[in-house]
């Protein structure tokens, strides 16, 4: 799969022959994408042609209203290598800017879909806004595509949960992630809520403190995870594993801005219990299973030091109830 930043790296000549493609957020990529996704790849297969999806980054709602936009579920890398899995042979994505929310929604159907992708196909929710003031609609496409590609409109997945039927959205799985409900968000997903990233070095505050940290840089305007949980930690290589056959570790992450120790932006910190080795470099997926409790600032280091080793000990009851 190939991921094309913006118009300037899409040359026409890339779809000479057209494709089928689809346009969205995808966020968090659940079952109602996958099913999108789904029928893209097997429309694509039977024109013989490649399957796009475009995206925007950040998300219009981000640039829109950044103190009010949803929590991000996914990093557009997250997003790219979860698209990549399905299938995709191509993610077009857009610097959402103040030009390109400027760009009309006639402007975006010519110069995009016709003239640069060369759209033979394309997939949309019924209910897709586009362009500058939101003027293009499904129905926009259906006209002025007339004669240059056909549309198609995405079917729901709906799933029972608890008697009824609930149309499967990121809007949900945000809901569930932050609730705590995190085998609901799993069943939302078709997988378990994960982050991944690179560790990289922090500013070394929990290891002077006696709890040494990964750091993960979250890269997302906000998350929908925030406080203490216990989790389990992937990806560790086999020659820190100190000769376990364990394919993953109990640990204890915090999500949020340190206000005890200093007030930095959204981070992930990743406390993992009984490890002594560092893990700088290495790209991790951490998975909550429990939260703890909230994110909170405390009077005093020793304060924050002894709440520290109470949560350590309430991780371990729920890693050996899971056992």
């Amino acid at each position: 799969m190939r991921l094309l930043r913006g118009l300037y790296n899409c040359p026409p000549e890339l779809f000479e022959q057209g494709c089928v493609a689809t346009i969205g957020n995808f966020d968090g990529v659940h079952l109602g994408h996958q099913a999108i996704i789904k029928r893209l790849t097997d429309k694509a297969a039977k024109f013989n042609l490649p399957s796009v999806v475009v995206v925007f980054e950040p998300h219009p709602q981000e640039y829109f209203r950044p103190d009010d936009a949803p929590a991000r579920l996914f990093k557009l890398t997250d997003k790219v290598q979860a698209l990549n899995r399905l299938g995709v042979d191509y993610v077009l994505c857009f610097r959402f800017n103040k030009e390109f929310a400027e760009l009309s929604a006639e402007d975006f159907i010519r110069r995009v879909l016709i003239e640069r992708l060369n759209v033979q196909h394309l997939f949309i929710g019924d209910d897709f806004k586009f362009g500058y003031q939101r003027k293009g609609d499904f129905d926009m496409l259906k006209e002025r595509g007339e004669g240059a590609f056909t549309v198609e409109a995405n079917h729901s997945v709906t799933l029972n949960v608890s008697g009824e039927e609930q149309r499967i959205s990121s809007s949900l799985v945000r809901q569930a992630v932050a609730a705590n409900e995190f085998e609901l968000a799993e069943r939302y997903l078709g997988r378990p809520y994960q982050i991944e990233g690179k560790v990289a070095h922090g500013d070394k505050q929990g290891r002077e403190i006696g709890f040494s940290t990964a750091n993960i840089p979250l890269k997302r305007h906000k998350s929908p995870l925030k406080g203490v949980y216990a989790v389990w930690v992937y990806g560790i290589s086999a020659s820190l594993l100190q000769g376990k056959a364990a394919k993953c570790w109990p640990a204890v992450a915090n999500i949020g801005n340190k206000p005890t120790l200093q007030h930095s932006p959204e981070r992930l910190e990743v406390h993992l219990l009984d490890f002594s080795d560092n893990l700088y470099g290495q790209r991790i997926i951490v998975e909550p299973i429990e939260k703890l409790r909230g994110e909170q600032k405390f009077e005093s280091i020793d304060a924050l030091k002894a709440q520290i080793n109470a949560d350590i000990d309430a991780a371990y009851i729920i890693f050996n109830e899971t056992k």
